[in-house]
Parts: structure tokens; sequence; C-alpha cells
């Protein structure tokens, strides 16, 4: 039976240990009493997966990894010693085609990785649980509906019949790990006190400010007395005809919950007392969601609470491809980054999986957004096949009730590339455009989460669904099509789910310990650089295209005479890129209504897409996007003839009030004209302005009349606090930055604060892309500009508890020397 019921004051415990497992060639095995007794069993524990158990025997490796396919997998566990009596196994995530046998006898079969069961048995207090995974291979073979289209991002047609993940699938994208064994856990359950099914939890918050719950089911008993309460308000709960108990509560002047650029993300307990003892509903938020087109009607951007957000973050892979983890342990370095990077949203992809309740309490509590694809990419899926269907619509029926009441889950998407595939093969809209997206799921999304946006699939709208000026994009013209960087205006992007992916370096101690091969050479090295499947280049070529474009340098030539310094420079470039189009598409009078970055995470060490490598180590580009994202904002944007703008923006709920200071250098240290004014900013607002508007005069700021000779490389502009801290602060190049390229000197000097170690930092003239170098600690700042006579203070973070007493010792680099400067 599917799971969903709630059991309240029961004894839940999970089964993780105790666990056997044996694999086998496919079929060798029918059933559990087959099993032949002397054939090596290894340990397992769940919630895991076939591959990381094989790992920890040594049997597996993930850096070479071998298909899985092909085989069978048994877990076995004895129950043996558990009371006698009724009981419910549940099981949140079997990956994929499972049977479940109790004392042999089969008793549930599963083929979705992404449904949840739960099993009621009378034990005996003898029993052994087994579950045999079997190969997928049979089922790939299987002939199903003609495809009206072939997709090219799986090595196989056959996934579009099989709901399972598509990571480990996907040849250029990710290692080969194959999902594989009981990767969410699985517990006995002795009942309690009440059962509820069929929960549902409605929150909004109202334009008055009022917030509201609403919370229905069917209870197991009608001889209990049952109340609602949250933030000091309760409410009885009433019958309703259908048999079902609903009640409602309205909180005045609530706490509303905000992302984390714009408020605070309060949450508030929701509690359900039976005959007189509380249980905890969870904790919800109160906020409100609406799509806003703009003035055409042709955009897409998220207003929370009445308050237009500009989305910004990047598209989730996994936290571990290995072992598929779900708990809050293993969510939680990686999302305090996104935090600690001022992202307000992460997109979770229909070619990855679905993550746990876990992932979504932690986003609840840091103020991040989740955008939720459905795990649909790319492929015609078989809709008219009424098993195939019926057991989708059980996926999402499951997945959207369990994340009731989670105000981060702001966005439902129908999936991942499916419009752009089709539409991309010359297919009419009316083959590609299916009733699935268009439809059903948007009446499955609006009936368990009517307080999200759904969207069709990520692209959509348009003239094709991947024109970048309607609706949803996936824009990578700055990157893959290597457009230059003004085609970010040009393009007119409206919302970008995905975007500039690139080959990001990872910073040198992750090289050194997890690649020590040559770089960019080595067939190892190249092993881990994306590409899309069946091109010519990969996402390296894009990278040192770029390198060409804003340093004026020969790549290749680079790479083969100076491969450290062509590394730098490929670590700075994709930094430079991510500070670009964010400034553009932040500016006051942008269309754009957000960007998530292509992706988060690597999967595996080495020059992956991730702006965070798999080790857990920020790349340059985090830094950067750490910088563009920030709630109060610099930027300039050259506009040519019409000068240079200056854009303050203020995410926060409070007036900005500082000081602006706007200064051009020459040779990257000699005052050409400057200028300073006191500025205030609305809150929640965002200011424009001239360069000529500080100086009070007319000066080429851009360089872009060219009367005579250039008279400076660098523009700097600053924004400062009341104590004369710097707020934010951008740098402009009106002849590139090979032309601004100097080699500074910089002093250093460590100081201690209270057991916390801070990096003071100043140069002689403008340093591009400084790299601060610390085996022990982290900078909280790095690949950043230093203007001259200007200290830099960053914070140094100690990367675990033994180094956090240790003083730091490093390197301080900069693009424009080899020279280094130690501390």
């Amino acid at each position: 039976m599917a799971a969903g019921t709630i059991y309240l004051g029961a004894d839940i415990r999970p089964l993780e240990q105790g666990w056997r497992m044996l694999v086998t060639e496919a079929g060798r095995y029918t059933e559990p009493s087959e099993l032949h007794r002397l054939a090596v069993r290894i340990p397992a524990t769940v919630p895991g997966t076939v591959a990381a158990a094989l790992a920890d025997a040594g049997l597996f490796d993930p850096e070479n990894p071998t298909s899985l396919h092909d085989k069978d997998a048994w877990y076995i566990r004895s129950l043996e010693g558990e009371n006698p009596g009724p009981a419910v196994l549940r099981f949140e995530g079997l990956a994929t085609f499972a049977e479940i046998y109790i004392n042999g006898e089969l008793r549930l079969s599963c083929n979705s990785m992404f449904e949840a069961f739960d099993l009621e048995l009378d034990l005996t207090g003898h029993d052994e649980l087994a579950i045999c995974f079997r190969a997928l291979t049979p089922h790939l073979e299987k002939r199903g509906p003609r495809a009206r289209w072939r997709q090219q991002l799986v090595d196989h047609q056959g996934f579009r019949m099989i709901r399972t993940s598509l990571l480990g699938r996907m040849p250029g994208w990710c290692p080969e790990i194959h999902p594989l064994g009981p990767y969410r856990p699985i517990s006995l359950i002795r009942k309690g006190q009440l059962e509820l099914a069929g929960l549902t939890i409605r929150t909004d918050l109202l334009e008055d400010g009022t917030g509201t719950a609403k919370v229905a089911f069917n209870a197991s008993s009608s001889e209990v007395e049952l109340v609602l309460d949250c933030g000091g308000y309760k409410g009885a709960f009433q019958p309703q005809p259908d048999g079902r108990l609903v009640a409602s509560l309205s909180i005045p002047d609530a706490e509303p919950w905000w992302p984390r650029t714009h408020g605070k993300p309060c949450l508030h307990e929701l509690g359900l007392t039976v005959d007189g003892q509380r249980h905890s509903l969870g904790l919800i938020g109160f906020r409100r969601i609406e799509v806003d087109k703009g003035p055409d009607g042709q955009g897409f951007a998220l207003k929370i609470n009445g308050e237009r957000i500009f989305c910004r973050g990047a598209v989730w892979t996994n936290a571990d491809i290995l072992r598929l983890p779900g708990f809050s342990e293993h969510y939680a370095p990686w999302l305090l980054k996104a935090a600690e990077a001022n992202m307000n949203m992460i997109r979770i992809g229909g070619t990855m999986t679905y993550e746990s309740r876990d992932f979504f309490r932690l986003c609840d509590q840091l103020g991040i957004l989740v955008w939720q694809d459905l795990m649909l990419a790319n492929y015609d899926y078989p809709v008219k096949d009424e098993l195939f269907l019926n057991g989708l619509k059980e996926e999402v029926r499951q997945r959207l009730t369990d994340l009731q009441g989670h105000p981060s889950l702001a966005v439902i998407c129908g999936g991942s590339e499916v419009f752009q595939q089709g539409a991309m093969l010359g297919l009419p809209e009316n083959v590609w455009k299916s009733p699935l997206f268009t439809e059903i799921l948007p009446q499955l999304a609006s009936g368990l989460r009517p307080d999200c946006v759904y969207v069709a699939n990520s692209p959509c709208d348009g003239p094709m669904p991947f024109s970048p000026n309607r609706g949803v994009t996936h824009y990578y013209g700055v990157g893959a099509y290597q457009r230059p960087l003004d085609d970010v205006r040009r393009a007119n992007v409206r919302f970008a789910a995905e975007c500039l992916a690139f080959a990001h370096v990872p910073q040198q101690q992750t090289l050194d310990r997890h690649l020590p091969v040559a770089p960019v050479h080595d067939p190892r090295w190249k092993a881990r650089v994306p590409r899309d499947r069946n091109a010519s280049w990969d996402f390296e070529d894009i990278r040192d295209h770029y390198v060409e474009r804003l340093y004026d340098l020969d790549a290749a030539r680079l790479r083969r005479e100076d491969l450290a310094r062509h590394l730098d420079h490929s670590r700075a470039v994709t930094a430079e890129i991510m500070t670009e189009v964010m400034a553009e598409w932040r500016r006051a009078g942008s269309d754009c209504g957000g960007a998530l970055t292509w992706t988060f995470q690597d999967l595996v060490p080495g020059p992956g897409w991730g702006l965070i490598d798999a080790t857990g180590e920020p790349k340059s580009p985090w830094y950067a996007l750490r910088r563009a994202f920030r709630p109060v904002q610099l930027n300039l944007l050259d506009e040519g003839t019409n000068g240079l703008d200056i854009h303050i923006l203020n995410d926060t709920a409070e007036t900005l009030v500082s000081n602006l200071e706007l200064t051009c250098l020459r040779d990257g240290r000699q005052v050409v004209v400057s200028g300073r004014r006191a500025l205030e900013v609305a809150p929640r607002g965002a200011v424009r302005f001239a360069a000529t508007d500080i100086f009070g005069a007319f000066f080429d700021t851009t360089y872009a009349f060219r009367f005579g000779p250039p008279s400076h490389d660098v523009t700097i502009a600053r924004l400062l606090d009341s104590e004369s801290q710097i707020i934010a602060e951008a740098f402009q190049f009106p002849l590139g930055r090979s032309r601004a390229m100097h080699a500074a000197e910089l002093t250093a000097q460590l100081v201690e604060t209270d057991g916390m170690f801070w990096l003071q930092i100043e140069a002689d003239r403008l340093a591009q892309s400084v790299h601060i170098e610390c085996e022990t600690h982290r900078p909280e700042d790095d690949w950043f500009h230093c203007a001259p006579h200007a200290p830099r203070v960053i914070r140094l973070l100690p990367r675990n508890i033994t180094s956090s007493s240790t003083r730091p010792t490093g390197h301080i680099h900069q693009l424009g020397s080899r020279s280094t400067t130690s501390f």
C-alpha cells in the first residue's frame, strides 16, 4: 500500500543496521530460499546504495565505476526478537525494481524509485526481511509505445518507461555510478494513539498581514478531542459530510516568511493536541507567492509577500552521488554555503532525484526558495500508458503531500527540457507540448500545493520554448554558444532557470589532493571535464574562449607554455563572467526576474560545472557570486556613449543610508578624477545615475568618445557605511582587463581578535583577482580585485575543529604577477 498515513504516538524505529547484501548476476535467484547460504554477503547500511556498500567493502571504485544495470542485489535482515504482533514496515525509497519478502513470501513489489510504500504485517518474533533489487537491463530492453523523438542526453531510450533517476546515466555529465538499493529509510512502526490519513496543510499570508492555516484529515478514531494550535491561537476540528475533520486558524499580524535576501524566514510550529497530548505537525511559514509577468505580459518573476524578488542561486546536483544521502547532516554543509553566498533559490532539476524533507526543512530555516522539477527530462514519456501514468500521478501526489507546509517550496515545474528537446528536433508544438504538462500535472500541483507557482517545463514560453526573451529559459548564450558578454542584454533574458555553465577549475589544494595529474592534458583530467554528448568540444574549450576574450591571450599557447598561469586565468575568468552577467541582470530597469547557475556542486573532484567542488571547497565563481548576490549591491555598467551608469540595489526592508565614492585611476594607482556623494535608497529599492553626476562635469569614463589617448585604465566605485566601512565595491575596465593588469606590491598582516583570525591586505596599485591560499583556513572572500591604498580585511574561517586554534599561514597571489606574498 502507498505510504502517507501519519502515526501519532507511534514507536517508529529505523532499521539501519544488521543488513547483509549479496550481489549476483541478473535472475540467478528467484526467491530467498534459493540463496546459497555460503555465498559471500557483505555488511550494508540502510539507507544506502549498492555502490556504497560495495565501495565500503573495497569491491567498487567510484572513480572507475562498473555497471550495476545487469546485477541483482539482495538485502537481508533478521527481525528475530521483535515483539510479536501487528506492525508496519515503511519503505521510503527503493531504487528501482524491488521485491519485498517476509519469511520467504513475496509481499510487495515496487517499480519506482520515487514512490514510498507501507506494508502491514503480523510479526511472530522469528521473522526475516529480504529485498531483491532486480537488474535494470531486462526492463530497459522492453518495448513500449513508440517515442515521437529520441533524446541525446541519456545512453538508453528505455529509461523513458522507468521511474528512476537519470543520475549516473548521462555520459559527459556525471560519473556513471548507478543508483540501486534502499537509498531512503526503512522503518518498523508500531501503531500509536491515532492515525491520520489524507493529511492536508494549507497556509497563506493575506494582504492585511493575517496568516492562515487550515488542516484536514481522516482520523482512525472519532472518540478523541482534537485541537489545532499555532502562535498562541487555537481552533477545534469540525467533522465534514465526507468524514474528514477540518480546523482553521487566523493569526493577525503574523510574522511572515521571507527569502533570506529580503527579510527573516520566520517559522511557526503547528501543533495538534489529541486528548490533552500535544503532537507537532512541523514548522510552517506564512508567505504569499505570485507571478509577475511584467508590463508586456511575457516575463517571469516571483513576488513574495507582494515584493518582486530577483531569484538568484544555482541548480542542485546531489550531496553524494555514491550514497544518495537524505539527512540534514549531509545537506547542511552544502546549503549553508548556498546561504553564505547570498543565494535565495535552489533548483532541483528533472535530471537529478527528489531530495528528502530534511532538505526542505533546512531551506525553510535558511530562507532559500526551492524550485522543484518533477523527475521528468528530455524524453517523450508514454502518457497514454495507463500503468505508467497512474504510477507517475501517485509519485507526484506523495511528493507534494510530503512537502505540505514547507514555505521554501516555491515553484513546481513539470520537468526539464522536454519541450526544448522536441522543439529543437523540429517537431510541431502539438507534439511536444503534452497534456501531461499542461493539464494533468498542474491539476495535481494546484490541488496539493495551491500556494506554489506551477511552470509547465523548464524552459517554456515564447515562439520557441527556449527563447530567452519570454518566460523561463535556459540561457547559454554567454557560455556554450560563445556569445560576447553584451549578448546578456541583447537576449533580454526574463528568467534563467539554468545558465552560465563552465568547466570551473577547483582550488589548487583540491587538485593536489584529489586529482594529482597534469591539468588539461592528462586523460584522467579530461574525463572529468563536462561535455554535451556527441559534441566536438567540451566546456574547457568554452572557458578558454573567454580567457582569450577577456584577457587578450592565446589560451592554447598559455596552456602549453605556462600551465599554472593558465589555470589561474581559468579560475579568474569564470569569476569575472559571473560578476559581469549578474550585474547586467540585476541592474535597475532589467526585465530579468532571476538566474540560477549550472550547477551548484560537482559530483567528483575536478574541473566540473559546480561552483563548489565535490569536497565542499568553494571555487572562484562561488566567491564572485557571493559578492554579486549581496542584498545591498553596487554595480558599474558601460553604456557606451551614454557613459558609465552606477546602480545601487537595496533588497532589505531598511532604508540604505550610505556614501558613494567613484575614482578613475591611471596605471592602476594615479587618481585622474574622483567624486563622492551621500545617498539614500528606499527599502527594496534601486537607484541609477550617471558617473558624470558624481564628477559634476563631463568625463569620458568609458573611453567611448576617444578624444586622444586614454586617461585611465580602471574605475572603482565604493559604497561606504556611516563608519566608512565598505558595503560593496565595483570595478570597470574601460580598456579591458589586460590593459589594467599590474604587478602590484602587496602587504599582508594577520590579526587575531577573540580567537578569530583576520587577514589585512593592502596594494600599492590595482591588483586583479587576488587569491588567498591557506591550508588550515578558508578565506571569507577570495578572487577579488584590490584597490590601491584601500586595505581589505578578510576573515579566515577554520576548515575544521582541529585548525580552529591553529595560527594560519599561507600565500597571497595576484593575476598580474608571478610573485607571492606570505603571511
